[in-house]
């Protein structure tokens, strides 16, 4: 199993002007932007970090997803939440010859932590053996940063800001994640159900 995020996020949809204003730093000087650069890279950080600690695409963009076997062929739960919407369904044999499936049939189950794909009152299709199955899917919140649940947004500039307040401290353990962010973020952390939990 493999997930790619096929889009990249644009430095134009980085909140760096929110992050300037949170980390209220000067302006009206001639040189505004000389940091624009990092701050942008720790937004990627930070947007990076909450997203792994969710499970959830903050930003919307496409994702393939690329498995060998289904784990259940009576509807398939997707590695990212929320899904906005489904692309394509491709299967591809052991030689390579690939089969784009009619998704029209198909159904998306939305879902906040376990978004699912059901097929019309059946099994989904099976993939050939040595073969793999390659789903496409938009997920994400929302377009903008803006559109963001303002609880995530927050986080995502609190973290940004911790990473730039502590962007020369080494002696920080792995992954270190400040209290305000980890409780901010807690609501939208995947369930965990049964022993071993």
């Amino acid at each position: 199993m493999m997930l790619i995020e096929e889009s990249q996020l644009p430095d134009t949809a980085l909140p760096v002007a929110a992050l300037k204003r949170h980390l209220r730093l000067g302006s009206g000087f001639a040189e505004d932007d000389l940091q624009d650069v990092v701050l942008g890279s720790f937004l990627r950080a930070a947007l990076a970090a909450v997203e792994a600690r969710t499970g959830k695409a903050l930003l919307v963009r496409n994702f393939v997803w690329t498995l060998g076997a289904w784990r259940d062929r009576d509807g398939v739960v997707l590695p990212v939440a929320p899904v906005q919407a489904l692309i394509s369904l491709r299967l591809t044999d052991r030689e390579g010859v690939a089969q784009l499936i009619d998704l029209g049939d198909y159904r998306l189950e939305k879902d906040a932590h376990a978004p699912r794909l059901r097929p019309p009152g059946g099994l989904l299709p099976v993939i050939p053996a040595g073969g793999s199955a390659e789903l496409r899917f938009a997920a994400g919140y929302a377009p903008q940063f803006d559109g963001l649940p303002p609880d995530l947004a927050q986080a995502v500039l609190l973290l940004a800001a911790h990473y730039y307040d502590y962007r020369a401290e080494t002696a920080l353990g792995q992954g270190c994640m400040p209290f305000g962010v980890t409780s901010l973020i807690a609501r939208y952390r995947p369930l965990r159900v049964g022993f071993g939990s």
